[in-house]
């Protein structure tokens, strides 16, 4: 009985996936009959019987991941009960590959005596798809093994397959590709790699971002605004602010901007009801904050925004990214949003195309903040700006309505006291 252990396919593997089995328990089979189908990260390979003879146990089902070394399945020789018992004896007959001394030795001897030559599964799956007897091939490995690069000089000498290469026969070279690709995966495997499993928080933020992009067609829309006046006005606020023992930042006056606005364009308020194809108009203004912590981005939410003063949204704000960083948010300050900022201005960048908060209809990204020299009544002076970018579900809103709803921020933003006067 031999046991078949799972070989390296890849060239610096160390494990495998069944893809599938070709054949079934009790099978008859012979040698270098394709038995299963194993995936790696390098390569898709077919490993194929060692001996003729009878399947007598599969140990793993299609869709298992194993070790290499891992006996997947064993295999009765088909004249094993005529061996002289001292040939049954010599130890373990599986199909390591063998090393140096009396393994090697007699691993080498038996397969010879079989008429068969030595190789890895893997070297012969390369053999198969480059039409290569590789019976006729001379291995330069350990005990006459057959290795990768005993093929390649076979292609390159063979007087035959050189023959078909120069009547422009391409087939030959799309079939030594494997050998390559396996060098190459070799390289690769040389590198430096560190590996993270896909987990957790993260883990949910990558399945929220791909339903995000895959179900919502984005479109984003870029503006700039000038800063000037509501930073005046921030800075006479900020004694009244201090007293209150509250840090007073720009994002307050933004998220009362933005809920005037999503009053006026109900569209960037609403989302669409997949399984009904409704499209549900908000008239609650719950604003999600993007806020970076360790463990990835969370959005909590301030539900209500519309009925907040500065101060309290302030205050808010402060005290859910406070929450967030430390894992302190429940799952009711973290659902529920109808509108999401992302506030990315103090770690820098002008211009973005942020994913939606699905199943949000449109996101807004604020920018830094800088001088820049800009024209004003044909003159040129310097102003505090702004970069805004509005991505936004296409399926909803119009490219001319996504427009209105940036001007109208900045109307509201560029002259303050109008934001003020509007608050309700």
């Amino acid at each position: 009985m031999i046991e078949f252990k799972l070989p390296d396919v890849g060239e610096g593997m160390h494990e495998g996936e069944i893809i599938q089995w070709l054949i079934k328990e009790g099978d008859a089979v012979t040698q270098d009959q394709p038995i299963v189908e194993v995936q790696t990260d390098k390569v898709n390979a077919e490993l194929t019987a060692p001996i003729t003879g009878v399947v007598k146990k599969i140990l793993f089902s299609a869709g298992d991941t194993v070790e290499v070394g891992t006996t997947i399945f064993t295999i009765q020789e088909e004249n094993e009960m005529a061996l002289p018992e001292a040939v049954s004896d010599e130890g373990d007959n599986s199909l390591e590959e063998p090393g140096d001394g009396i393994g090697t030795d007699r691993m080498s001897k038996r397969q010879f005596e079989a008429g068969r030559v030595l190789a890895t599964p893997f070297v012969r799956q390369l053999a198969r798809e480059m039409k290569v007897d590789i019976q006729q091939v001379s291995g330069t490995g350990p005990a006459g093994r057959i290795i990768e690069s005993d093929l390649k000089r076979f292609v390159e000498t063979n007087s035959v397959l050189q023959e078909h290469h120069n009547h422009g026969n391409d087939t030959l070279l799309r079939k030594r590709d494997p050998i390559k690709d396996a060098n190459q995966a070799k390289n690769e495997v040389a590198e430096p790699e560190e590996r993270i499993l896909l987990k957790g928080i993260r883990k949910k933020i990558a399945e929220h971002m791909v339903k995000s992009v895959s179900t919502i067609p984005h479109v984003t829309h870029v503006d700039e605004l000038e800063m000037d006046a509501l930073k005046d006005l921030k800075d006479q606020l900020k004694a009244h602010s201090e007293d209150k023992e509250i840090k007073l930042t720009f994002l307050p006056f933004f998220v009362k901007a933005i809920v005037i606005a999503l009053k006026e364009f109900r569209t960037l308020n609403a989302s669409i009801d997949e399984k009904t194809k409704e499209i549900i108009l908000k008239h609650y203004y719950h604003i999600g904050i993007a806020t970076n912590t360790n463990e990835g981005l969370i959005v909590p939410v301030i539900k209500h925004a519309d009925q907040k003063t500065i101060f309290q949204l302030a205050d808010e704000i402060r005290q859910l990214a406070t929450d967030a960083r430390e894992g302190k948010l429940s799952l009711e300050q973290i659902t529920g949003s109808t509108f999401t900022i992302s506030n990315v201005g103090p770690i820098g960048g002008i211009h973005a195309t942020p994913i939606i908060n699905y199943p949000e209809a449109a996101i807004l990204a604020l920018h830094k903040m800088e001088p820049r020299m800009v024209v004003r009544d044909l003159e040129g002076v310097i102003r505090l700006m702004m970069n805004m970018s509005l991505s936004f579900d296409h399926r909803l809103i119009d490219g001319v309505t996504a427009v209105q709803f940036t001007n109208r921020i900045k109307e509201l933003l560029e002259n303050p006291i109008r934001l003020v006067v509007e608050m309700r």
